[in-house]
């Protein structure tokens, strides 16, 4: 065990001391990086590498309402978002590696699930188990940073690995379709075994333990709901973890919608791969833009100068796209969704790691229940927003707008008494 401490971090004018505790095995600082954003990105990948197959599955399937394949991406989430909340107190009482083992092995058995099912039924139940399994790295790897990191100096970390994480994205739809047009859509689910086997080995054989014996904490049904009490009436934590949900439901309907809006409303068939890597591409790109300034503006001013851009653009596109009668160029759309997603990028690193600030002491239920409340509250709102599909792109971007105004209501409520 050795001790290194990170000194001088600068917060709200205050000079704050940090103890870092971690176990050196030979893990450089890029390859615990690299590892990181390998395993963090199972959930994006398992979202995004499905876009090109929805219309396939629902054929072989049997989906009967169009919309209804949407469910496809929105279950896995919901997965995500329930599993999360045990990972976390399980973490604090044994420490980071066996939970995040143990995660990844239910991720790869829902897998095979959903390789061999013949009813769309079987097919969500796998669905269901892969986020269950891949909310273990999707929520550990945020106490993993937070066992080493605080404040500004964590969101910089985080964005980092998140720009790593939405780059994934931009590949995964190619890579699902390049995989359909050798095999078809089972043959994803067994890419996705390959690469969370390598995770899997890879973790379990260079990653350090993060969380010393002497900073665990015993488990207890007592401990977790005092700990989700203090999170909930935490104005600042509870304020941001509604921030953190309603902007992330946004996304998910986005995600939702995408195969339908691309290849139903701008018929770009098997192109359209390539116009959802442009955009992930952008939230990548606000995730590093993100980890150059946050140190010298702020996690709150980046914030705030985010969501009101978004507010703007969004409302100004919604009437704008209203008035064209529900449909405006490809050219515009991608122009408004590139800017937007910029905005997203930016608000997905901060958010979390200003709910995660006031809660270091219980560093892994904190994360869990910060996760799997704002999924919780995101889910929902993306089927409520998928499900609207029309034909026309007004739900998607009326849906952006709403929730970006209550995204900038709850975050002025969390700061108003601080």
């Amino acid at each position: 065990m050795v001790s290194q401490r990170v000194s001088q971090i600068k917060k709200d004018n205050t000079i704050t001391m940090i103890d870092i505790s971690v176990v050196k095995r030979g893990l450089g600082f890029g390859e615990s990086i690299a590892l990181m954003a390998l395993m963090i990105s199972l959930v994006a990948l398992s979202v995004n590498i499905m876009l090109p197959a929805l219309p396939e599955i629902g054929k072989e399937l049997g989906v009967k309402h169009h919309n209804d394949v949407q469910l496809v991406i929105s279950i896995l989430i919901l997965g995500l978002s329930v599993g999360q909340i045990f990972y976390g107190p399980l973490s604090d009482n044994i420490g980071r590696k066996f939970p995040i083992f143990i995660g990844i092995i239910i991720f790869m058995s829902g897998c095979l699930l959903s390789i061999f099912a013949t009813q769309f039924t079987v097919m969500l139940a796998g669905r269901f188990m892969q986020g269950i399994g891949a909310a273990g790295p999707r929520s550990l790897i945020v106490a993993l940073v937070r066992d080493q990191y605080e404040g500004r100096a964590m969101a910089r970390v985080m964005s980092v690995v998140m720009a790593v994480f939405i780059i994934v994205p931009a590949v995964a739809p190619v890579l699902g379709q390049a995989v359909i047009l050798i095999a078809n859509w089972r043959a994803i689910f067994g890419t996705l075994m390959i690469l969370s086997s390598i995770a899997l080995i890879w973790f379990m054989i260079r990653q350090p333990e993060t969380l010393p014996r002497e900073r665990r904490i015993p488990f207890s049904l007592k401990g977790i709901i005092m700990a989700i009490v203090e999170i909930c009436t935490n104005r600042i934590a509870f304020g941001y973890t509604m921030a953190t949900g309603l902007i992330l439901g946004a996304f998910i309907g986005y995600l939702n919608s995408a195969q339908q809006v691309f290849q139903e409303v701008y018929g770009l068939g098997q192109q359209f791969p390539f116009f959802v890597a442009i955009l992930s591409l952008s939230l990548g790109g606000a995730s590093f833009f993100n980890s150059q300034l946050v140190m010298r503006w702020g996690m709150r001013r980046l914030s705030r100068i985010a969501i009101q851009l978004l507010i703007v653009l969004s409302v100004f596109y919604f009437f704008v796209v209203y008035w064209m009668g529900g449909h405006s160029s490809l050219w515009m759309l991608m122009t408004y969704f590139m800017i937007a997603f910029f905005c997203i990028g930016i608000l997905f690193g901060n958010l979390n790691a200003i709910a995660m600030a006031p809660i270091g002491h219980i560093a892994g239920v904190g994360a869990a229940v910060v996760g799997s409340l704002s999924t919780l509250i995101a889910v929902p709102l993306a089927i409520i927003i998928g499900q609207s599909y029309d034909g026309t792109t007004l739900p998607l971007i009326g849906g952006f707008a709403i929730l970006s105004i209550f995204t900038a209501i709850f975050m002025r409520w969390a700061e108003s008494k601080r």
